[in-house]
C-alpha cells in the first residue's frame, strides 16, 4: 500500500503533462486553416466509424497563394427541369466519380466554400468541404434499392398513399383508391408534414428530385419545400441560405421531375423533405428521388455484403447514337470473324437502325442453324434494354476470344441478331433529359408520335373471326396470316421503324426472339390481345401456351430478382403467382403487338422481357443491372435449340421451301425456310409430326423431344403426287396437263354430234 501511495502522485504528474501536451498540439493544429476541415470528417457516432479517403472527400484548394482565392457566398440554384436540358460539357476521360443524375455522363462542377463551418456542429451534421463538387447518383428510390422500411412520413391519407409510394416515377393502379396509388400524400395540409429517407449509413447528400402525384383524376403537387438532415432522426438541421432556412422551388405540374441541388453538400444519415406550399386546389402529395454518395464504411458488414460488383471488363455507360455506332465498330474490329454490322432500315428522322450479327459465318444463313434475335428500344425512353444488349455484344465477343466453351458453342451453333435501338429518335430525346429528369414518357414514342410496340397489324382478330365463322368457303390458316392490304398502303398510320422490322422478320427465318422493355420486372408471353372484345384483362393463351410458359420461365428463373418472392412490386402488379411471368392479355390488352404479329405471321416465337423497374437507370446502376440479367440473356438464347429440327426434301434430296410442319394436337403450324430446313419449338415429350407441301404426298412420323439441351433431328422426304408428276412431264414437253372431267365432257359432246 505504501508503494502504491507513493506512485500515485508521480502518475498524476505524468498524466497532467501528457494532457497539457495534447492541448498544446490541438491549439497549434487549430492555427492550421486546413485542420478543421480534416477534423470534422473524423467526428463519428459510436455506430459508424468510416475511414474516409482524403483525396475523395477533401480535395486540395486551387493552386497558388491562399490569399489569391477567396470563396464567394453560395447563391441558391434555380431548380432544373427536364423540359429545358442544358448542353453538357465534354466528358473528361480520367474522371473516376459517377456522373450526375440529369446528364448521363457529364460532370457538374460547382465552386463552394472550402472553409465554411458545419451547419450545426453540436449535432454532428457536417458540411462537405470541397473546392470542386461532384454530383452524386440517386440513392435508389426509383430502382427500389431503398426499401419501404427506409421511408417514413409524418402522416398519410391512407396506406395506398403512404411514404413507400413516394418514389420517383411510381405509377398508380387502374383503381387509384387501392393499395397502389401514385405518390405519398400527407394526411393533413399544413407546414408540419414531412417525408424522410433513412440512408442507413452516413451519406453526402447533394440534391433532391421531386414530382407530383400520378393520377388521371387529381392534381396534387408540392410547389416549395425545405430540406433537413439528421444523424439520429430526432435532432434536425435545416439547409440554410445564408442566415435563414432555404426554400426550394418545387413542381408546377405533376409529371415533369424537378431537380434542386443543395447549396452545400450535407453529410448525415437521414434526410427529410418538409413541404411549405402546394397546388391551390390540391393536397400535399409528392414523389421523389434523393441524390447522395454513401461514405465508405469498411466496418459495416451489412453494406459490404450487399454491394454488387462485376468482374466483366465492359463499357458500363450510356451511349448516344454516335457512341453506339462507335462501340459496334470496336466490337467488330475485335471479333471480325464472328460479327457483322448492318442496318434494317431508317427511322423517321433518317437514323439507321443498326443491328449486330454474331455467328461463325456472319452474313449467311447456314442450313440447319436456327436464327435468334434480341430487340430493344421500341420505346425510346426504356434505355436499360438498349445498354444490356450493347453489353451483351461486348461480352459475347470477349468470351468467344477467351474460348469460353459455352459461348463458343452458342456462337457456332446459332445465328444471333441484336438490334439495340429500334427507336433511336425517341432515345435521343430521352438522352437529352437524362436518367432522372426525363419522367415516365419523354422519348417513348417515335418522332411522329407512334408507339411501335402496338403498331403492327392486328392478325388476332382476323384469325378469331374466321374461326367463329365455321361456314366460310375456305379454311383460314392458323399461321402465316397475310397482312391486310390497308396496312401496306402509304396512307396507313405505320411508323417507318415498324415497316423496317416487318421486312426484317419476313426476310430472316427467326425461330425465337425477345424484345427488351422497361418499367417492370416480368416476362410477358402472347397472346397480348384479349379474345373477348368487352374485356380489358383476360387470360388468352396461344395453342403453344406450354412452350411460351417455359420460355418465359427460362428467363425469369435465372434472373437475380424476378422470381424473388421477397422483392417489392415495381408499381402495382404482383407477378409472383406465375413465377415472374404473365400472359400479356391477362395483364393488359394490346392490339397489334409485336409478340402476336410475330407468332401469327412468321415462325418466330416472340416474348416481351421487362428488365427493370427503372426505365432509365443511372449509369452507376448498369454493372448491377448487367449482373441481374447476364445469365438470363444467355439462357434465353439457348432455348432456340429446344424442340425438333430437320430438313424437308424431295426424292432427289433437294430442300422443299414453304413446306408446312404440323404437330398433332397443336393448332399452329410453321413452315420451312428457303433451303427446306425448319425448327419447331416444343417441350419434352413424344409428338406426331406431319410435313406436307403443295404437289407432294404428306409424310408423318413420331418425333421424341428429350430433356437434354439440343433439338431432336426429325427429317422428312416427300414424294410428288401423281398429278404433280404428270404436270412436270407435260410442262417439260411444252404441253399443259389435261383436265379429265373437261376431257370427258368434250368426248360426250363429240358422240352426240356424231349420232345426230
Amino acid at each position: 500500500m505504501s508503494r502504491l501511495g507513493t506512485a500515485t502522485p508521480a502518475l498524476a504528474l505524468v498524466l497532467l503533462a501528457v494532457t497539457v501536451a495534447r492541448v498544446g498540439a490541438q491549439g497549434a493544429a487549430l492555427e492550421d486553416p486546413d485542420y478543421y476541415g480534416q477534423e470534422i470528417w473524423s467526428q463519428e457516432p459510436y455506430y459508424a466509424r468510416p475511414e474516409p479517403e482524403p483525396e475523395t472527400f477533401s480535395p486540395p484548394l486551387p493552386a497558388g497563394p491562399a490569399e489569391e482565392w477567396e470563396p464567394r457566398p453560395q447563391e441558391p440554384r434555380p431548380p432544373k427541369r427536364a423540359t429545358k436540358p442544358k448542353k453538357a460539357p465534354k466528358r473528361e476521360k480520367s474522371a473516376p466519380e459517377p456522373p450526375p443524375p440529369g446528364k448521363n455522363s457529364n460532370k457538374k462542377v460547382v465552386r463552394t466554400k472550402s472553409s465554411e463551418k458545419a451547419a450545426n456542429d453540436d449535432h454532428n451534421v457536417r458540411v462537405a468541404h470541397e473546392d470542386v463538387r461532384e454530383s452524386c447518383p440517386p440513392l435508389g428510390l426509383e430502382t427500389l434499392k431503398i426499401t419501404d422500411f427506409q421511408l417514413h412520413a409524418s402522416t398519410a391519407k391512407r396506406y395506398g398513399l403512404g411514404a413507400h409510394r413516394g418514389r420517383l416515377n411510381i405509377q398508380a393502379g387502374i383503381n387509384e383508391n387501392d393499395f397502389y396509388d401514385g405518390a405519398w400524400c400527407a394526411g393533413r395540409n399544413d407546414l408540419q408534414q414531412w417525408i424522410e429517407v433513412d440512408a442507413r449509413r452516413l451519406t453526402r447528400f447533394t440534391g433532391v428530385i421531386t414530382q407530383g402525384r400520378n393520377s388521371l383524376w387529381l392534381s396534387d403537387w408540392v410547389t416549395s419545400y425545405k430540406v433537413m438532415v439528421s444523424n439520429d432522426s430526432h435532432t434536425w438541421v435545416t439547409v440554410k441560405n445564408g442566415s435563414g432556412d432555404m426554400i426550394f422551388e418545387g413542381n408546377s405540374e405533376k409529371e415533369i421531375p424537378v431537380l434542386n441541388e443543395l447549396p452545400v453538400p450535407m453529410v448525415a444519415r437521414y434526410i427529410r423533405i418538409n413541404p411549405q406550399s402546394w397546388f391551390d386546389n390540391g393536397s400535399i402529395c409528392m414523389r421523389m428521388e434523393i441524390l447522395g454518395c454513401p461514405l465508405p464504411d469498411p466496418n459495416n458488414y451489412y453494406h459490404r455484403r450487399n454491394e454488387m460488383t462485376t468482374t466483366d471488363d465492359l463499357d458500363f455507360k450510356h451511349h448516344n447514337y454516335k457512341e453506339m455506332r462507335q462501340l459496334m465498330k470496336v466490337v467488330n474490329e475485335m471479333c471480325p470473324n464472328i460479327t457483322r454490322i448492318y442496318n434494317i432500315g431508317k427511322s423517321h428522322q433518317g437514323l439507321k437502325l443498326y443491328a449486330v450479327e454474331i455467328s461463325d459465318h456472319p452474313g449467311e444463313h447456314e442450313v440447319g442453324e436456327p436464327e435468334f434475335h434480341y430487340i430493344a428500344g421500341a420505346h425510346g425512353n426504356e434505355v436499360l434494354g438498349r445498354e444490356l444488349l450493347l453489353l451483351l455484344v461486348q461480352f459475347l465477343c470477349q468470351e468467344y476470344l477467351a474460348r469460353n466453351a459455352r459461348i463458343v458453342h452458342l456462337v457456332e451453333e446459332t445465328r444471333i441478331h441484336i438490334l439495340p435501338s429500334l427507336n433511336p429518335d425517341g432515345y435521343e430525346k430521352a438522352y437529352e433529359g437524362g436518367s432522372e429528369l426525363g419522367g415516365w414518357s419523354l422519348g417513348r414514342w417515335t418522332h411522329d408520335g407512334i408507339d411501335i410496340n402496338n403498331n403492327f397489324p392486328d392478325l388476332n382478330t382476323l384469325l378469331w373471326e374466321a374461326e367463329d365463322r365455321q361456314n366460310v368457303p375456305r379454311k383460314v390458316p392458323n399461321h402465316y396470316i397475310a397482312i391486310p392490304e390497308w396496312f401496306l398502303s402509304e396512307n396507313a398510320t405505320v411508323a417507318a421503324e415498324t415497316r423496317a422490322v416487318i421486312a426484317w422478320m419476313e426476310k430472316i427465318p427467326f425461330v425465337l426472339g425477345g424484345n427488351l422493355q422497361g418499367g417492370e420486372l416480368v416476362v410477358a408471353y402472347p397472346y397480348d390481345l384479349v379474345r373477348s372484345p368487352w374485356k380489358t384483362q383476360e387470360h388468352t393463351p396461344t395453342p403453344d401456351d406450354h412452350v411460351f410458359r417455359w420460355l418465359a420461365y427460362s428467363y425469369a428463373s435465372t434472373h437475380r430478382l424476378m422470381t424473388d418472392a421477397r422483392r417489392r412490386v415495381c408499381h402495382t402488379e404482383e407477378f409472383q403467382k406465375e413465377e415472374g411471368t404473365v400472359n400479356g392479355a391477362s395483364w393488359h390488352t394490346v392490339a397489334g403487338s409485336l409478340n402476336d404479329f410475330s407468332y401469327l405471321h412468321t415462325n418466330c416465337f416472340e416474348l416481351s422481357i421487362y428488365v427493370g423497374c427503372d426505365k432509365y437507370p443511372h449509369e452507376s446502376q448498369l454493372p448491377e443491372e448487367w449482373e441481374n440479367n447476364r445469365e438470363s440473356l444467355i439462357v434465353f438464347m439457348e432455348q432456340v435449340h429446344r424442340g425438333i429440327k430437320g430438313l424437308v426434301r424431295d426424292s432427289h434430296g433437294k430442300g422443299i421451301p414453304n413446306a408446312i410442319i404440323s404437330v398433332e394436337g397443336v393448332n399452329h403450324d410453321i413452315r420451312t425456310a428457303n433451303d427446306g430446313d425448319y425448327w419447331r419449338l416444343l417441350n419434352p415429350g413424344e409428338y406426331v409430326v406431319t410435313a406436307k407441301a403443295e404437289g407432294f404426298t404428306a409424310s408423318t412420323k413420331n418425333c421424341m423431344v428429350g430433356y437434354d439441351m439440343g433439338a431432336t433431328r426429325c427429317d422428312f422426304t416427300l414424294s410428288k403426287t401423281n398429278m404433280a408428276r404428270i404436270r412436270e412431264i407435260m410442262e417439260k414437253f411444252g404441253k399443259q396437263p389435261v383436265s379429265l372431267p373437261a376431257r370427258r365432257l368434250k368426248l360426250r359432246g363429240r358422240k352426240r354430234r356424231q349420232r345426230g
